[in-house]
């Protein structure tokens, strides 16, 4: 069965409104956006014709999507929400729908596909690091260099 996940953006662009595709959300996502078109009901039409689905992820893919985001450096960047949406990528292995790039970077180093709405998308997959400006020296930890006190900077190591 295919997937399309939806985050927030996905909403706010109209997707799932100007499409006949069954789409799915995470309730953390779904109470995000629950205002969008409130009085058309919009949200209650997609819900009762079953074209919009609401599904939990499991806490193991919750757990690897949080492990993920740590990895490339994007979890101070991403929401639970946003969290929520790896999480069910990973669980359902569906298209995610998103212009957000945190996501669209754990989502394409774990081999998840993401499909932009109003941008280009990604083009550089990696890891963010944290340098010092003054020392050049990278760091792991911290808003500062503990050498010389110059606030980090992030950079995007590219995958090759």
């Amino acid at each position: 069965m295919d997937f399309r996940i939806l985050d927030a953006s996905a909403f706010y662009a109209g997707i799932p409104f100007r499409s006949s595709d069954v789409c799915y959300t995470t309730p953390l996502v779904y109470d995000e956006i629950k205002h969008i078109k409130k009085n058309h009901d919009a949200l209650g039409t997609l819900l009762e014709t079953n074209r919009l689905k609401i599904r939990e992820p499991d806490s193991e893919s919750t757990k690897t999507a949080i492990k993920a985001s740590k990895n490339t450096g994007d979890f101070p960047q991403l929401s639970k929400q946003d969290i929520s949406i790896i999480a069910l990528g990973i669980e359902t292995n569906g298209q995610i729908i998103s212009d957000d790039f945190a996501i669209s970077n754990v989502a394409k180093n774990l081999g998840l596909e993401i499909i932009p709405i109003m941008t280009k998308g990604i083009k550089d997959v990696g890891k963010w690091v944290h340098y010092c400006p003054g020392c050049r020296t990278n760091h792991t930890a911290g808003k500062e260099c503990p050498t010389c006190g110059t606030p980090f900077k992030r950079k995007l190591l590219k995958k090759i």
